[in-house]
């Protein structure tokens, strides 16, 4: 597999924040996202048992598989080997790829209401936890069946605070959705 990295912190974002977790960074994306924060080109390709071994430095029992796209490496087998050493997976995931059996936890944010032509990439249309970013237009989602729904504003130079201010006021207004914050920058963490 091509590892970007592997790390342990407090999930930042979604129905999770502030959990203790290994992550695991998949490297490669089958989208290109103008606002992305991830390396993901960059990579270490790792075995099954070397993932395991370098998880296994850390206490948690949890894991989030993120990426990139992590659908486009993770098998099934995969997470068969880590559910035997007893973690619970998580995995964040843009929702274009159906994610092989044996997640736990999936949380989709979907990209493509950012992208020219990204009508239609949604391939994922259960899962626990949905998780957009805000300023969008949530109601494109409405289909999709999600434990959680989770609305992000959109930090970017200059109109983080517009689009938190945005975001509060969309979700007084639908209240089946719910804030999400990135806490790991707020607390300057992985």
């Amino acid at each position: 597999m091509k590892i970007n990295e592997i790390f342990y912190s407090l999930q930042g974002e979604g129905h999770w924040t502030g959990t203790p977790m290994v992550f695991v960074r998949m490297a490669g994306c089958n989208l290109r996202c103008p606002f992305c924060d991830t390396e993901w080109a960059t990579f270490v390709e790792m075995d099954a048992e070397a993932v395991l071994a370098e998880m296994g430095k850390y206490p948690a029992k949890r894991v989030c598989i993120t990426g990139g796209e992590p659908c486009l490496q993770v098998t099934e087998a995969f997470l068969d080997i880590l559910h035997r050493h007893g973690y619970t997976i998580h995995m964040e995931s843009n929702g274009t790829i159906v994610p092989p059996k044996g997640v736990d936890w999936l949380t989709i944010s979907p990209k493509s209401p950012f992208l020219k032509g990204g009508e239609g990439m949604l391939a994922v249309e259960e899962c626990q936890e949905l998780k957009l970013l805000y300023p969008s237009n949530p109601s494109l989602f409405d289909g999709v069946k999600a434990d959680y729904r989770f609305l992000q504003p959109i930090d970017e130079a200059g109109k983080t605070k517009e689009n938190t201010i945005a975001t509060i006021q969309y979700i007084c207004a639908h209240p089946q959705w719910r804030m999400s914050v990135q806490m790991h920058k707020m607390l300057d963490i992985k």
